[in-house]
């Protein structure tokens, strides 16, 4: 992994070359999508079946009411009781987000209101072909379904057809009735601009690889997306010497199995405890069946710092801003409120990315690549739209019209003012 001191002339440069590294990688791929994309706008479902073929070696693009209900009655109980619970923990975290709609009467008697509507339809991008993520069904279906979106779509690759029961029982429970068993660009691509067996959606949410990634900011304007990146995975973890250098290397590898462009982060003013977890990780990495991919992401993206004063260690926290933010540190509370950049922040020792992975009910779908400088992870938010209704009264756009005038004259748009002049002289 990648070792960085504060104290180190070159610190500053050496840690953005670092993330905009790992950045470039993720970019790069951005001329095969658009390649991607064309072929599907062009040829729909025959090119659409082709890269399922060559890329998961599917030759099923629609899994049949059948297929799902004996893929669904395989699956453990055990599964099928944690889904639930990560349901319903969900469902009530995000039915507290609702939003009221506003409606304002002002002293002229003009009426305002801002009204919260519900998109139509929507597609939910769930990883899948040798990763199997029921967690992110739920976490971007279930913000929709509060919402009150009508038509939920979900788009999850399987492998030679299948596709992994846990995914399709979270779909059910989510009371899904359009699934696709298509994955990468292509998929992005026949949701956003429809083929003769997939209708076209208005939005597509939904984390993925680089290619699922650089394919939605392809699609953007054709089609809505999240107003973030969500991409390749991230955590940065705080930790002092009281910090369990076990549990922190095994934080690490859990981030880092996701994907070989996952980027893991540990901050510490303690070299020691840094020392220990570098022994951790060495040994915890023969335990997991990813090791391989968990590995490469670590060699290749993994930073270490020791970062001598908590001033910097903000200050570096909020330059990564990252996805997932642990605060492995005896004393949180002081760092929190100076914190601005990241999708969220675990508090505390027992507080570890990998359940809100799961079910403490917040949301796993969170800004990448350092996008939470600006955006935020889905929430209910992201599945309505917000319309304004206006309704003057004759007294309003005669009190308030004189005023529009002048500033239209004043920019030079005189037909804006000319049609409000209509209106307000007198007979």
């Amino acid at each position: 992994m990648n070792i960085l001191n504060s104290n180190s002339k070159n610190f500053d440069k050496s840690l953005e070359n670092l993330l905009l590294r790992r950045k470039k990688k993720i970019q790069s791929d951005s001329v095969s999508v658009s390649n991607i994309i064309k072929d599907i706008k062009k040829n729909g479902d025959k090119a659409l079946l082709k890269y399922e073929r060559r890329f998961n070696q599917n030759k099923i693009i629609i899994p049949s009411p059948k297929q799902i209900k004996k893929s669904i009655n395989s699956l453990d109980k055990k599964v099928k009781k944690a889904i639930d619970t990560a349901y319903d923990r969900i469902y009530k975290f995000h039915s507290l987000q609702k939003f009221k709609n506003i409606s304002y009467v002002d002293k002229l008697k003009n009426k305002l209101e801002y009204k919260y509507v519900p998109l139509e339809s929507v597609a939910i991008y769930v990883p899948g072909s040798t990763a199997s993520y029921p967690s992110s069904v739920l976490m971007n279906a279930i913000p929709a379904i509060v919402a009150g979106v009508k038509r939920i779509v979900m788009i999850n690759p399987g492998h030679k057809g299948i596709q992994n029961p846990a995914v399709l029982y979270a779909a059910k429970k989510c009371k899904i009735k359009e699934i696709y068993s298509i994955g990468g660009p292509s998929a992005i691509a026949a949701a956003s601009y429809g083929t003769k067996k997939i209708k076209k959606v208005h939005k597509i949410v939904g984390p993925g690889n680089a290619y699922v990634a650089a394919a939605k900011k392809e699609v953007f304007g054709d089609v809505g997306i999240e107003g973030m990146t969500a991409g390749p995975s991230e955590v940065t973890i705080v930790c002092d010497k009281f910090s369990n250098p076990s549990w922190i290397a095994s934080d690490l590898i859990g981030q880092a199995e996701h994907d070989i462009l996952a980027q893991c982060i540990l901050i510490s003013k303690d070299k020691n405890l840094i020392g220990k977890v570098i022994i951790e990780i060495n040994k915890q990495l023969n335990e997991i069946p990813r090791a391989s991919v968990a590995r490469r992401s670590l060699i290749e993206n993994g930073i270490l710092m020791h970062i001598s004063s908590e001033a910097k260690i903000i200050s570096v926290v909020n330059k990564i801003a990252p996805e997932h933010l642990e605060l492995n540190i005896k004393n949180y509370k002081s760092l929190v409120p100076k914190i601005k950049n990241s999708g969220s922040i675990c508090l505390g020792k027992y507080a570890v990315m990998a359940m809100t992975d799961y079910n403490v009910g917040s949301n796993h779908v969170l800004p990448t690549n350092g996008s939470a400088k600006y955006s935020s992870g889905i929430s209910v938010n992201e599945f309505y739209k917000r319309i304004s209704y206006i309704n003057l009264s004759k007294k309003g756009i005669e009190s308030l019209g004189p005023s529009v005038i002048t500033l239209a004259n004043y920019e030079g748009l005189v037909g804006h003012a000319q049609s409000v002049v209509k209106r307000i002289r007198r007979k």
